[in-house]
């Protein structure tokens, strides 16, 4: 090992230690390919890419001594240097050999600069592979010769298609463990090619390598004399990038910032997604549709006279027209649509499975909406490639589900603008990511159907009654006494002479609600239809009551979200599991306890407390009705 340390073909360039501005010049103005790899667990993934970063020399002396170090110590090439320890940083990815997380490497060469992610072949850590891919021109899909191709082969491809990577190599590696044989080589391409077509991924470019030897890497293997096509980094060095993919496509920016230094500049910030344009250009403002003309494009360095895709840019308007964070900026002439409805393919990246009904904040481009996702109309095995019937996703399932968002947004399908047509869920409560998406098109029905102007609106109902329409909405486990409580305040208020009307947990599931059990979608349906119930009601300028566990903390906040500011009561009726299952009037307990009754509140499924509840009633401290006559008084004060 130390004999290639002091070879002098192993050197670094210079000019980074003599001169790193002459470097960074030397390299500003070349083109920059972002690529994955990705296949099967135990391919070469981390290994490949180690021998990219060895062989394009960006390797440096002290990290070559420290990778000699940690390949006799934690190596899994017998002493010899494991270059898969270059990518695999994670104190856990050393200890089992595997990678876990993406890993994100710079190299460069005479030809062109690389960023590459370096992403793990593992089932479960299928979320970060997704994660790599997203922003990827290309995808370097490994094989191992040996396995041939397996099941996560065929899962990173298909999601590879999905994505939209166009560009994919199909490395066939480890050819030295099958004596380089061609024969072994075109089997697996037949296979693979056989895959390919049934995903519709219309080419892709074989190579036969050894990442660990470096065979068909940089230059053209002795062993190999049989293959005559490109190297995989002579390859890499030629490959067209996504930024000019996307300069024939119709201008395209997403606001990002309003650039408001003084009182005298009003510029929209953003990256041009795709297409050019040009000082004087008729361009369009989505979802408003406002029309004006650019007047500048203004950068640090000074103004353009043409910006292109990929470039970061500040738009100023010939008119002062509304435009804001989220807005995108398109060619007049050739608009994008604007929905609030979509069919989309969604990979399910949560441990959590997915509750249909439930809202998730939706991000795509520079905006963040509400939205909401359907059963799925169907689960796609990537084995067989067939549509199986589901009624929700699992953690690394691909389904395809309808979307409804809370606003129009502008978007595209994703296969033709991945900006504008790739999004991620995120769960409301925790902010984690639950989800990516892509775009197929809008529901058609979703153009056709638009708020109705009433001349006798919520004001006139309310003004007619004398009174501010309110929802009081209690929540707590079975047994609290939600019920009890809510009849009593509607008997005070009705005495009082308010116009109310109580909507009862099990009362609704008699009737509307009838259709739905207790697993967690079905209690986020219920709450779901409960809460644009309570929502009309309120527009009738009744004050509305209702008694549901409604056990999540999301479901909640979405019926929050429904109702004018102010006029939403979370009443968290606060009584304890134990004290609840020493009641136990319906009996309910008892059978949970003894497993006949499945997906039950507080014993086989969760409660979600209110956090920040408008009022608490402690039914170990409060009889019903002093509960009552607080949630009445409370009423009175703040609806008046």
């Amino acid at each position: 090992m130390n004999h290639e340390m002091k070879n002098p073909v192993y050197v670094t360039d210079t000019l980074i230690a003599e001169d790193i501005n002459a470097y960074l010049l030397k390299h500003q103005h070349k083109t920059m390919l972002r690529f994955i790899t990705c296949g099967s667990v135990d391919d070469g993934k981390s290994t490949l890419i180690g021998r990219l970063l060895y062989d394009s020399k960006m390797i440096f002396e002290d990290q070559l001594a420290s990778l000699e170090s940690d390949s006799k110590a934690v190596g899994t090439q017998g002493g010899e240097i494991d270059f898969a320890l270059l990518v695999d940083g994670l104190a856990a990815e050393r200890e089992q050999g595997i990678t876990i997380d993406v890993a994100y490497r710079f190299f460069a060469t005479d030809k062109r600069k690389f960023i590459v992610a370096d992403t793990p072949g593992h089932e479960q850590y299928t979320r970060n592979m997704v994660t790599g891919a997203s922003t990827a021109d290309l995808a370097v899909i490994l094989i191992d010769a040996r396995q041939g191709v397996l099941t996560q082969t065929r899962r990173h491809s298909y999601l590879v298609n999905l994505l939209g990577i166009q560009n994919v190599v199909l490395a066939v590696n480890k050819m030295d463990l099958v004596d380089y044989s061609a024969e072994r080589f075109y089997d697996i391409v037949a296979d693979y090619s056989h895959f390919a077509k049934q995903i519709g991924m219309d080419s892709f470019l074989p190579i036969p390598i050894s990442g660990l030897k470096g065979d068909n890497i940089v230059s053209h293997s002795d062993n190999m004399h049989w293959y005559q096509g490109p190297t995989l980094l002579g390859h890499l060095e030629e490959a067209p990038v996504s930024d000019t993919r996307m300069l024939d496509q119709p201008f395209r920016m997403a606001v990002q910032w309003v650039n408001r230094p003084n009182l005298d500049f009003r510029g929209f910030a953003g990256q041009i997604g795709a297409g050019m344009v040009r000082p004087g250009d008729a361009i369009r403002v989505l979802p408003s549709g406002k029309t004006t003309t650019v007047k500048s494009i203004v950068t640090y360095d000074g103004e353009l006279d043409l910006a292109a895709a990929g470039q970061s840019v500040t738009l100023t308007f010939a008119d002062e027209i509304d435009c804001s964070r989220g807005d995108v900026i398109v060619q007049s002439d050739q608009p994008c649509e604007v929905a609030d409805q979509f069919e989309a393919t969604l990979v399910w990246m949560a441990e959590q499975e997915m509750l249909p009904g439930r809202p998730y904040l939706l991000k795509i481009g520079t905006q963040t909406v509400t939205a909401t996702v359907t059963e799925p109309k169907y689960e796609v095995n990537v084995n067989t490639l067939e549509h199986l019937a589901s009624k929700t996703l699992g953690l690394n399932a691909i389904g395809v589900v309808n979307i409804s968002t809370d606003r129009p947004i502008p978007f595209e399908a994703y296969a033709q603008n991945p900006d504008l047509g790739g999004f991620i869920l995120i769960d409301r409560m925790t902010n984690a990511t639950v989800a990516a998406g892509m775009i197929h098109f809008a529901l058609r029905r979703s153009q056709n159907i638009h708020w109705q102007a009433l001349d006798v609106n919520r004001d006139a109902h309310a003004a007619l009654k004398n009174q501010k329409p309110a929802v009081v909405w209690f929540t707590g486990l079975s047994g609290s006494g939600k019920s009890t409580i809510a009849n009593i305040v509607e008997k005070k208020l009705h005495a009082l002479g308010k116009h109310t009307f109580l909507l009862d947990g099990d009362n609704i599931r008699h009737g509307l609600n009838r259709d739905l059990g207790f697993t967690d979608a079905d209690r986020v349906e219920n709450i779901r239809r409960v809460g644009e119930v309570a929502r009309l009601m309120t527009d009738a300028g009744l004050i509305v009551l209702t008694a549901f566990i409604s056990p999540f903390r999301s479901e909640r906040q979405m019926v929050r979200d429904l109702m004018a500011p102010g006029e939403f009561v979370e009443v968290f009726v606060d009584t304890p599991l134990e004290v609840a299952e020493a009641r136990d009037v319906k009996g309910l307990y008892k059978k949970a306890r003894s497993g006949q009754l499945k997906n039950f509140t507080g014993i086989d499924s969760p409660y979600e407390q209110p956090q920040n509840a408008e009022l608490t009633v402690n039914t170990v401290e409060l009889t019903p009705e002093d509960a009552a006559e607080r949630i009445v008084q409370y009423v009175l004060r703040e609806m008046s």
